[in-house]
């Protein structure tokens, strides 16, 4: 398995993702802003299972608030094209992490990140 991949988005700011970890997506993909200038690419599930309930804390908790404003502005929640393994990545996240058209994405444990490369 891949933990690492680059690739140029297209002019309709679209991420090709490797054939051989498309499975890993098939629940969806939900893309936040990351802690700095990158992107978090979650596939569905794993953004459900383990990050949702995190989210939900104590309401009164000041870290839990700065976290859920962290992660759920501008988030966005898709699929990958079956044709061709495609997602959209929102100018507005784009811009966050200044991502102007190549992308480096490294696994880090259940998801993914992505930076402008280098």
């Amino acid at each position: 398995m891949s933990d690492y991949f680059q690739r140029r988005l297209d002019d309709k700011r679209r991420l090709t993702i490797p054939t051989e970890l498309r499975a890993e997506f098939a629940s969806g993909v939900v893309i936040t802003r990351g802690f700095k200038r990158y992107l978090h690419l979650y596939p569905a599930n794993v953004w459900n299972d383990e990050v949702e309930p995190l989210l939900k804390g104590n309401i009164l908790d000041e870290q839990t608030a700065d976290l859920n404003v962290q992660f759920r502005m501008g988030k966005i929640e898709g699929k990958i094209d079956d044709k061709q393994g495609r997602l959209t990545l929102e100018q507005h996240l784009l811009d966050h992490a200044g991502i102007t058209r190549d992308v480096t994405a490294v696994r880090v444990g259940k998801y993914w990140r992505l930076m402008a490369d280098a």
